[in-house]
Parts: structure tokens; C-alpha cells; sequence
């Protein structure tokens, strides 16, 4: 199988694309990439501080590039509203990838009252989603990318503590959150092929990549966990099944992306399968029931 890279990103002049949490990680490298190959790339970032460090080191690569800064907290359902109302303003928008999140913090909620993982890493993607939907719905062959994780394995939704009101597991409630990602691209993409939109749903994940998202995890398993870091993929190598997804020619709503190597855990991308809960389309109408009724989004789809 021939190795994905970089390059095969094809041209992208014209078109604009929403990354959320751009500004380091496997947020910015789709960023740069994007924003290289000609794309208009909104970062959505909560820090201005940092998406003007991030919009520094892009127009350092190149003074051709057309990128610019959305305020956005996803963990304030307002916030992500006003950000939503600043992009629709745009254009075009041709691609969401809802990268942002949040991994293995102590207990805390969101604004809204949300435990902070489901709260960013689902609702907050959900409410964003679903604000911008139409706009993307307005142009051809648009995309949606979930950017999930191979914790999603492990995950299962507790419906009976969604809020984590009883119990709290950092890395439960960190699996529960990337299975909800899954679960919420099988549920879009369910309803606009119903619907008959050019708009596709997709998702990825980035295998084990060496990002800021693990500054949370606690540092005995960090110290436990540093002999992975010399396998690990690099942000930019970790960004390419999410640059798959977005601009790959042949991608099918509902398709995954993932490494290709040691168990998905690094190097290039490819399609990849899910876990069989991740399929589970009683429990994606449940979650999307309940992502309803706590965002206060309801979708034109």
C-alpha cells in the first residue's frame, strides 16, 4: 500500500476550511498544510494570545497565506454560537474538522454544566456542527471530519450519569467522548444521505501522536508511558488521516482514517474500521437525542 504524505494534499485554492483547536498540535499542522496548498483556513482557537503565535508561524512559512482567527470556547455553548455567527459570515465554507479537545483532566465541567470531556470533545463539536451546517450544506460537496481517538475502543455512553455526576474516570469519560465522536459522524451522515446532501460526515484519528493533548494525564502514568514517545507519530505525521479526510478524492461519508502501522498507532493514513459500538445506530439516535436536548441545537437536515 503506497504511504500517504503531505503531498498528495491537493491544491485547495478557493476554498475555506474551519479547524477547531488550530493553534498547536494536529490542529495546526492540518492547518499549515491546508494553508499551503492554498486554502483559506479559519483557526478556531479559545486563546487569542495563541492563535496569534500560531497565524505568526503560519505567515513565516509563507506571506501567501490566507489564514485568520475565530474566537471559540467550546466549552461555552454561547461562545460557540457567536464563533458559529462569525464564520457564516464568510463566503464559502467548504470543510469543519472538529479537532479540539480535552484528555484525561481532573474532574470539571463546562459553562453549561457539562462534564469538561463529553462537554468539549462532543457537545460543543455538536452545537458547532450543527450552527454551521447550512452554510456547508450551501456548497458542493462539503465536509464534516470528527477527529476521534483509538480510545474510542474502550468507550460506551453512561446514559445514566452523562454528566458524571456519581463517578468520574479520566480515561472513561475520555473513551466515552471519542465513541460519541463516532457515534455522532454515523447519525450526520444517516441524515444527510436521507436527506440527499452533497455534504459528507467523516471521522479519523491520529493514533499515538507526541501533542499538548496529554498534558493533563497524570504524571506517573505520563513517567509509565514516556518509552512510547520515541514510536510515536509527530503532530505532523498525526495530522494526515485528518488531511485525508478532508481533501482525499474517493472519501465516502461515514469512512474512517487512521495510521497504517503497529496497530494504528503511527505512520501515514488509510481507511480504518471502527469498533462494532462505534456502529451502533440505535445508540447514535439516543446520543443525538440527548446532544439535542442539552446543546438546544436543533439541525436543518
Amino acid at each position: 500500500m503506497t504511504d500517504y504524505r503531505e503531498l498528495d494534499v491537493p491544491d485547495q485554492h478557493g476554498k475555506t476550511v474551519l479547524i477547531t483547536g488550530a493553534n498547536t498540535g494536529i490542529g495546526f499542522d492540518t492547518a499549515r498544510v491546508l494553508a499551503m496548498r492554498g486554502a483559506r483556513v479559519l483557526l478556531g482557537c479559545r486563546s487569542e494570545a495563541n492563535a496569534v503565535a500560531a497565524i505568526e508561524k503560519l505567515t513565516a512559512l509563507s506571506s501567501e497565506v490566507d489564514v485568520s482567527w475565530v474566537p471559540l470556547d467550546l466549552a461555552n455553548l454561547a461562545a460557540v454560537k457567536t464563533a458559529a455567527d462569525q464564520v457564516l459570515q464568510e463566503e464559502r465554507l467548504d470543510a469543519l474538522v472538529n479537532n479540539a479537545g480535552v484528555m484525561m483532566p481532573p474532574k470539571q465541567q463546562t459553562e453549561d454544566g457539562f462534564e469538561l470531556q463529553f462537554g468539549v470533545n462532543h457537545l460543543g463539536h455538536f452545537a458547532l456542527t450543527g450552527h454551521l451546517l447550512p452554510k456547508l450544506q450551501a456548497q458542493a460537496g462539503a465536509r464534516i471530519v470528527n477527529v476521534s481517538s483509538l480510545a474510542h475502543r474502550n468507550g460506551h455512553i453512561d446514559y445514566a450519569d452523562i454528566h458524571a455526576d456519581r463517578a468520574y474516570s479520566r480515561m472513561g469519560r475520555y473513551s466515552m467522548s471519542k465513541l460519541a465522536n463516532l457515534l455522532f459522524t454515523i447519525e450526520l451522515q444517516r441524515k444527510l444521505k436521507a436527506a440527499g446532501s452533497s455534504t459528507i460526515c467523516v471521522a479519523c484519528h491520529p493514533g499515538g501522536s507526541a501533542t499538548d493533548l496529554g498534558r493533563h494525564i497524570p504524571r506517573p502514568l505520563a513517567l509509565l508511558l514516556a518509552p512510547l514517545n520515541l514510536v510515536m507519530n509527530s503532530s505532523a505525521e498525526g495530522a494526515l488521516p485528518t488531511l485525508m479526510a478532508t481533501t482525499a478524492e474517493g472519501v465516502r461519508g461515514g469512512d474512517y482514517f487512521g495510521p497504517m502501522r503497529m496497530g494504528e498507532m503511527r505512520h501515514s493514513a488509510h481507511r480504518v474500521h471502527t469498533s462494532i459500538a462505534a456502529k451502533n445506530e440505535t445508540d447514535a439516535a439516543k446520543l443525538w437525542a440527548i446532544s439535542t436536548e442539552l446543546t438546544g441545537v436543533a439541525y436543518a437536515v
